[in-house]
């Protein structure tokens, strides 16, 4: 089977932190604000197992993916948008994903709006926001840029293929994302950090904010670190993983984040020793706590979303040391198990840690009430 390749290159490329000071992180009192919006919710009609992450067991196939974007504020009221989420006209993208909604492949909940509306409702002006930084130019996460005045800019991965439609048949991007604005691509060759090895840019000068290389979903793919408090961080993780069980277990993860007594019990049952194994599991009885490697992983099959598997594995790997530390909480673009949990804009995800936002939703994947469990059959 084509996913324990990918497994075996995740499993062992993984160091141990005990805090941010050991990934390289140069001390700062220079802080952002992070608020986060649920753009839409988004359901892959047919399922994501050709797609998204594997395995995926029988009537587990139609998953609704949240679809995760972020304000974030500088002290100097530098005001940067990562991620844009799905545009809420879909008929209205290049021809090549609109079909994905006319054919009824990829649905979204009725009513959707767009970043651009949510900001706007919020009391943020679309001409506050200084620049727009895109994960990657995957379709839901790239909006509608259009509606942004000139003067904001759009920032991107060197490696980003920025051919348009209708200039290039077949294109995902429309030529109106780019038209009449400052485009910065992100070189992460001239990256003078490196955190946990992973290629960092300090964005603003002050170690507020980093934008991080994160290879292998898509070309041009990158995260973000956002310095919240001066020794705590949010993980802007992007399309590392789509599924909280991509990334967990982890040793050093269990080590730091031991899997509450109620939810131990419950695994025992809950998750499918048909499909799942671990070293202390017996036949009908899964040991959670013993299991050493995550639970599933990106797909590779060839109708996957993520371009390279082995490469989107090793910088999974990496990001998981963030993960499993007491001083970073990682939200990726579109992780089910928070969907319920994350304080939302107006609110912010500064107080993360003394809320322990953390250690109350990171074993959300192996609870059967959450909607992001899908370690058995229905």
């Amino acid at each position: 089977m084509r996913f324990l390749s990918t497994l075996a290159v995740v499993f062992f490329v993984g160091e141990t932190y005990a805090t941010y000071r050991d990934f390289g992180i140069p001390v700062s009192s220079a802080t952002v604000q992070v608020q986060a919006f649920n753009v839409v919710n988004v359901t892959f009609v047919n399922g994501p197992d050709a797609s998204l992450i594997g395995p995926v067991l029988p009537g587990r196939g139609s998953v609704p993916f949240p679809n995760y974007a972020f304000l974030v504020t500088h002290k100097n009221n530098t005001r940067i948008v990562w991620d844009l989420g799905l545009r809420a006209d879909t008929a209205n993208y290049a021809p090549s994903i609109a079909g994905l909604f006319t054919a009824g492949i990829i649905t979204v909940q009725p009513g959707a709006k767009g970043m651009t509306d949510l900001l706007t409702q919020g009391g943020v002006p679309l001409s506050s926001i200084n620049q727009v930084i895109w994960s990657h130019a995957h379709f839901d996460h790239v909006g509608d840029m259009s509606k942004f005045p000139s003067t904001t800019q759009l920032v991107i991965g060197s490696e980003t293929n920025t051919a348009t439609f209708p200039q290039t048949a077949g294109a995902s991007l429309l030529a109106s994302d780019f038209a009449n604005r400052t485009v910065t691509k992100i070189d992460f060759s001239k990256a003078n950090h490196t955190f946990g090895n992973l290629k960092a840019i300090d964005y603003f000068g002050d170690g507020s904010f980093y934008l991080v290389d994160t290879p292998g979903h898509f070309p041009g793919h990158m995260s973000a670190l956002a310095r919240v408090t001066p020794t705590s961080f949010v993980y802007l993780g992007s399309d590392t993983y789509h599924n909280a069980a991509e990334m967990r277990p982890r040793p050093e993860f269990q080590k730091n984040y031991p899997c509450p007594a109620h939810l131990v019990a419950e695994a025992k049952t809950a998750i499918s020793t048909d499909f799942f194994w671990s070293p202390k599991t017996t036949d009908g009885a899964f040991d959670v706590v013993s299991r050493a490697d995550p639970l599933m992983v990106a797909s590779d099959l060839p109708t996957s979303l993520t371009a390279d598997p082995i490469t989107a594995g090793i910088s999974l790997a990496k990001v998981a040391a963030f993960d499993a530390d007491p001083d970073f909480f990682v939200v990726v673009a579109h992780d089910l198990s928070l969907r319920s949990s994350l304080p939302y804009f107006p609110k912010t995800l500064n107080s993360w840690q003394t809320s322990k936002l953390k250690q109350n939703t990171v074993w959300n994947f192996v609870d059967q009430t959450n909607p992001a469990f899908l370690l058995s059959p229905l």
